[in-house]
């Protein structure tokens, strides 16, 4: 199964669309806040476009999301760059974005994760985008110079010279023993 997570006006064929409502054309109606109402290791791919940053329980989502998918899926984000001016004007975005935000979930990375005891995602691309929309023109001069490093960008322009979008795309790691405890 692959999922479209928050479709709206964007339905794709071959996947299941999901949505929060059916006031847009949807294969399904989930609530992102709440267990996702799907199968363990059920889930191939899943594209998330501009919705992880409405949801409010985000670190149980991705766990959720972790769960449903098979190992070896892909999941596809795009949000919001952190410093991006549009961030801000919409009261519905509770979360920020940066190129480190899923190493939240690497066993090791940050010491108050509870339940990470394996790295959950090989964090295989991360890409900041300057514009989107007409200002995307300017994507293939402008995202080489502030994808070159992550850390110098961000520490040094990411206030001054703001990106509009950030997308990523994991895969999901699993070992064959699910629930794994830490051996001591």
């Amino acid at each position: 199964m692959k999922l479209h997570l928050g479709c709206g006006q964007d339905y794709r064929e071959g996947y299941v669309n999901v949505d929060f409502t059916d006031d847009v054309k949807v294969d399904k109606i989930m609530d992102l806040e709440e267990e996702l109402p799907l199968e363990d290791n059920s889930v191939e791919e899943v594209i998330a476009n501009h919705v992880f940053e409405h949801i409010e329980n985000f670190i149980e989502l991705i766990h959720e999301l972790h769960r449903v998918c098979k190992p070896g899926a892909i999941i596809k984000i795009k949000t919001p760059f952190y410093s991006a001016w549009g961030q801000y004007n919409d009261p519905t975005h509770v979360r920020f974005f940066t190129p480190y935000t899923f190493n939240y979930f690497k066993k090791g990375e940050y010491s108050h994760e509870v339940g990470c005891y394996e790295d959950m995602f090989d964090v295989k691309k991360v890409q900041i985008n300057f514009g989107i929309g007409s200002s995307s023109k300017l994507n293939p001069i402008i995202n080489p110079i502030v994808n070159f490093s992550h850390k110098f960008y961000c520490r040094f322009f990411a206030w001054t010279f703001p990106c509009a979008e950030i997308e990523y795309e994991l895969e999901v790691l699993k070992t064959s023993n699910k629930n794994k405890e830490v051996e001591e």
